[in-house]
C-alpha cells in the first residue's frame, strides 16, 4: 500500500487521564519505538503547542537517561517560514525545550527558514531527507521515519496541510511551500506532505483540552475528510486523547 493512502487501517485511540498522563504516554510510545530500532533512528516532531509537554519530559532524567542521542535524528514535519530566533518558529521550541540540551548538533535538522521564500525552503529539506534516506523514492517496505508527531488545529489541518488547500493533493513531492496560512500564526509555511508523513512505523497525534473536542468529534466521530483524518501511517496510527477533548458520545 502507497505512502497517504487514504484507505489504510484506521487509527487507534487512546485516552489519557489528563495533560501530563498525555505527554507521559507519548513519551513511553515514543522511546519505546526509539529503542526498538537499533540502527539510525529518526523522528518526525510536530510544532504548536500540543507536544510542549512531551519534549520537556524528554529533557528529564528519567527520559533522556533511556535515549541514545547518538544515533537518533530529529526532523520537523512543518515550518513556519519565520526567523529561527522568533517565538514562532516550530523547530526552536523543541531546541529550547530538550533538544540543545540533550541532541548532537548534526543530528537536528530544521527547515532552513533562511532560504529565499518557502518554496525553496521546501526543495532545499527535501533535498536533506532524500539524502538522509538515501534514495529518491519512498519505498513502503523501508519508512523514512520510526515515529511522526502530529496534531490537529481548529480546522482539521495537521502539519501545515490546510482544509482545500493544494499541499494536501500533493503526491510527488515530499516538502511542499504553503504561501498563506488557514489559521494563526498567518504567516508562510513549509510542510512535510501526506505520502512523506505517512511513510513511518508509527504516526502519533496528541490533542490535549476542551479546546479540541469539538475537531476531534469532526474526525473521530464523524469522520470527516480533512488532512487530519487523511494522514495515516503505512505502519500504525495513535491518536492520543485526554479526557477534555474526548468528544462526548465516542466509546473508547
Amino acid at each position: 500500500m502507497a505512502p497517504g493512502d487514504t484507505h489504510q487501517a484506521r487509527p487507534r485511540v487512546i485516552v489519557a487521564a489528563d495533560p501530563a498522563a498525555l505527554a507521559k504516554t507519548a513519551a513511553d510510545r515514543l522511546v519505546a519505538r526509539i529503542i526498538a530500532n537499533d540502527h539510525r533512528v529518526a523522528i518526525c516532531l510536530s510544532g504548536g503547542s500540543s507536544p510542549k509537554l512531551l519534549f520537556e519530559l524528554l529533557a528529564t532524567d528519567a527520559y533522556r537517561s533511556r535515549i541514545p542521542w547518538d544515533r537518533v535524528h530529529w526532523f520537523i514535519g512543518d515550518e513556519r517560514f519565520v526567523p529561527s530566533t522568533d517565538s514562532r518558529n516550530n523547530m526552536a521550541m523543541a531546541r529550547k525545550a530538550f533538544l540543545d540540551r540533550c541532541a548532537p548538533p548534526a543530528n537536528i535538522h530544521p527547515i532552513d527558514v533562511d532560504a529565499a521564500d518557502p518554496n525553496e525552503a521546501a526543495r532545499r529539506y527535501e533535498s536533506e531527507l532524500k539524502s538522509f534516506y538515501g534514495a529518491g523514492q519512498l519505498d513502503p517496505a523501508r519508512p523514512l521515519f520510526d515515529v511522526v508527531l502530529m496534531g490537529v488545529g481548529p480546522d482539521g489541518h495537521t502539519a501545515s496541510l490546510f482544509p482545500g488547500y493544494p499541499a494536501v493533493e500533493e503526491t510527488r513531492h515530499w516538502v511542499t511551500g504553503v504561501p498563506k496560512a488557514h489559521v494563526e500564526p498567518f504567516v508562510p509555511r513549509v510542510s512535510l506532505t501526506l505520502p512523506a508523513l505517512a511513510s513511518c512505523h508509527e504516526m502519533l497525534f496528541e490533542a490535549g483540552g476542551a479546546g479540541k473536542r469539538a475537531i476531534l468529534t469532526r474526525v473521530l466521530e464523524d469522520g470527516e475528510d480533512l488532512p487530519a483524518n487523511r494522514a495515516r501511517s503505512q505502519g500504525e496510527t495513535i491518536w492520543l486523547v485526554d479526557r477534555a477533548a474526548l468528544p462526548e458520545n465516542f466509546r473508547e
